[in-house]
């Protein structure tokens, strides 16, 4: 990969790193503040007719939060493939993955064919 196309890629990362911990970040504080109106409020909520019950904002925001881990998680593997010199390698089959691909998903790591061949 050329250099500056490699520092282009590595900001990008960044960003949708700082995004993805901003994004972790807000639900564990709502899922804290879902705990803290659960202990509050000692009932069952679930058969309450006025709101949303706290296990079903929980299950939600708690979605949130590991889909936030799970991003985190591959954009963090990204920057150690970039770091290595395997960055926009297929794992499955080792050929490159197209640059388009890496322009709308840059922490991927197989290409469409092996992702398709996957499902």
């Amino acid at each position: 990969m050329m250099p500056g196309r490699e520092e282009q890629v590595r900001e990008l990362l960044a960003t949708q790193r700082a995004q993805a911990q901003r994004a972790l970040t807000a639900a564990q504080h709502s899922l804290a503040m879902i705990a803290e109106a659960r202990d509050q409020a000692g009932g069952d909520d679930e058969h309450d007719p006025e709101g949303v019950p706290l296990s079903r904002e929980w299950a939600r925001i708690d979605a949130a939060a590991s889909d936030a881990r799970e991003r985190l998680s591959a954009i963090d593997a990204a920057l150690v493939r970039l770091e290595n010199g395997t960055y926009g390698v297929c794992r499955v089959c080792g050929i490159s993955i197209p640059l388009e691909r890496l322009e709308i998903r840059p922490q991927a790591d197989i290409c469409v064919p092996c992702g398709s061949a996957r499902r």
